[in-house]
């Protein structure tokens, strides 16, 4: 809706997305009888299905009634599964939003935080079987190339509960891509996960 993509919902490598409305958006979804963009019913698929990733991760967005970003504490991350880092995060690269950590198929992929599952599927292109998680209106966590997924949209989930199994969908090896969003841009995971 904000970014201009219709059906199919074909999302692109390197494509920039908005994750919330303009002034003028907002400004006109506040009017008395307009249907505000910013609501959501819920948890909607990504690009492929019935909406677009700007739709799941618009839901993550949290505002003051200025429309200025809230600053609230950081979850108690924990790592989501054991391997080896074969890929770091690099800001500004937009095939490099997170980290790599290599593993071998099936091995066990655990929510970083507390959270709901905001999205599973395999919707978004280059990123295989994915799971979002959103921890709170400023912090979400992205799991893809998973073999299978263990949990569905709307779960509820613990740090460290079971939520996928590694694989390689979408990926050369098996291995699991994990980024952490604030406020819909990426993090560097390294930099709020506890040390190895």
């Amino acid at each position: 809706m904000w970014n201009g993509i219709s059906d199919p919902y074909v999302i692109k490598v390197g494509q920039r997305l908005r994750l919330r409305p303009s002034a003028q958006e907002q400004a006109r979804a506040s009017r008395p009888g307009t249907p505000s963009p910013a609501k959501s019913s819920g948890a909607q698929p990504v690009a492929g299905a019935s909406a677009t990733a700007a739709s799941a991760a618009r839901s993550t967005q949290a505002a003051t009634s200025n429309g200025a970003a809230l600053n609230l504490p950081s979850p108690a991350w924990r790592w989501p599964t054991q391997g080896q880092i074969i890929g770091r995060y690099v800001a500004g690269d937009q095939t490099q939003q997170g980290i790599n950590i290599a593993g071998s198929a099936g091995q066990n992929i655990g929510a970083a935080a507390d959270g709901v599952v905001v999205y599973s599927g395999a919707g978004l292109v280059g990123y295989g079987e994915l799971i979002i998680i959103k921890h709170s209106d400023e912090w979400l966590s992205a799991y893809a190339h998973n073999r299978r997924r263990l949990v569905g949209e709307g779960a509820r989930v613990k740090a460290g509960e079971s939520i996928a199994e590694m694989g390689r969908t979408g990926a050369a090896r098996d291995m699991l891509h994990f980024e952490i969003r604030r406020n819909g841009k990426p993090v560097d995971p390294l930099s709020f996960l506890p040390r190895p």
